[in-house]
């Protein structure tokens, strides 16, 4: 829901996972966050939230005021989770709006 969002407590890193019903390929992901500074993404192909892999991590724009927002354009991998780690910020507290993951 776009009228939603999941906020951090204040202390980094933090982690938000999301998990499929079963293994996808996946070709792009993209986040919509407020003031967030460096994100990493990981994969995990196991059945349980495990065992993950590092797939990118990148320093974000601050852009003051506004939502950021950020496409990643990646070689096509599985994954049954993906796993979003805050590593830092450019507050206490950010928040993630919406993500997306496009592919098979």
């Amino acid at each position: 829901s776009s009228k939603t969002f999941w906020t951090t407590t204040g202390m980094f890193p933090q982690e938000l996972i999301i998990g499929f019903p079963k293994c996808v390929k996946i070709s792009k992901v993209a986040i919509q966050c407020y003031l967030v500074r460096t994100l990493r993404i990981e994969r995990s192909t196991s059945k349980d939230p495990v065992d993950f892999e590092q797939c990118i991590e990148k320093d974000l724009q601050h852009r003051e005021g506004q939502l950021q927002m950020e496409e990643f354009p990646l070689p096509e991998f599985q994954a049954t989770y993906l796993r979003f780690i805050i590593q830092s910020a450019f507050d206490h507290f950010v928040s993630v709006h919406r993500v997306m993951a496009e592919g098979t």
